[in-house]
């Protein structure tokens, strides 16, 4: 039983069947945030691995929900922007460039936690937070690649990785270089893993 970040669950879904076939494992994956996660330890359900970004792992650690010694940082994703396919994109190339997209967008969604924290902290450093606020929307799921595709919001800025796996998104671009953050994926195994071993594997 594997609980991941959306981000890291489109990974497995190349490396799972690989795995498998190495290893006669199955993998059954879930993915969601640390909100959903939180739900179903709560409600009992079996945990073998977590991979999630590397403060709610932490977090677990400390709790003594997952294995300390198993902690394995699997992936480093930068922010990106997105438009829905065929839109046109708008100039990100340097940090005044896009302060000004941030400003022109009739809208913009980012996460509440994860990428979204750093993302608000950028948006906050470059002081156009409460600027940008009215058009601002945070959904409580992981669909900001979603609604971009859709057409429901203009601009996206979630991690690289989901907009390249996501169809009717395109990527604009990384954020520039000076204003760049980083979301560390973090897996462990579940202090009471049903299937210890393949996890450990994993």
């Amino acid at each position: 039983q594997v609980w991941t970040a959306r981000a890291i669950g489109t990974v497995l879904a190349e490396l799972g069947p690989q795995f498998e076939r190495t290893t006669g494992n199955h993998l059954n994956i879930y993915e969601g945030l640390p909100a959903d996660f939180q739900k179903r330890y709560n409600a009992g359900d079996a945990l073998d691995v977590l991979i999630s970004a590397s403060g709610p792992v932490a977090k677990w650690i400390k709790e003594g929900k997952l294995v300390a010694g198993t902690r394995t940082n699997v992936a480093r994703a930068g922010i990106g922007v997105e438009v829905r396919a065929g839109a046109p994109k708008p100039d990100i190339g340097s940090v005044e460039a896009f302060k000004r997209a941030m400003l022109d967008a009739k809208s913009i969604a980012y996460l509440r936690v994860g990428s979204g924290v750093l993302v608000a902290k950028t948006l906050e450093r470059l002081g156009i937070a409460e600027a940008v606020k009215p058009k601002v929307v945070q959904p409580k799921t992981d669909i900001v690649s979603e609604l971009v595709a859709k057409g429901e919001v203009e601009l996206g800025l979630v991690v690289i990785t989901q907009i390249l796996s996501t169809p009717g998104v395109e990527l604009v671009g990384p954020l520039p270089p000076q204003i760049q953050s980083y979301v560390v994926f973090t897996g462990a195994v579940g202090t009471k893993a049903k299937a210890p071993d393949a996890a450990n594997a994993l």
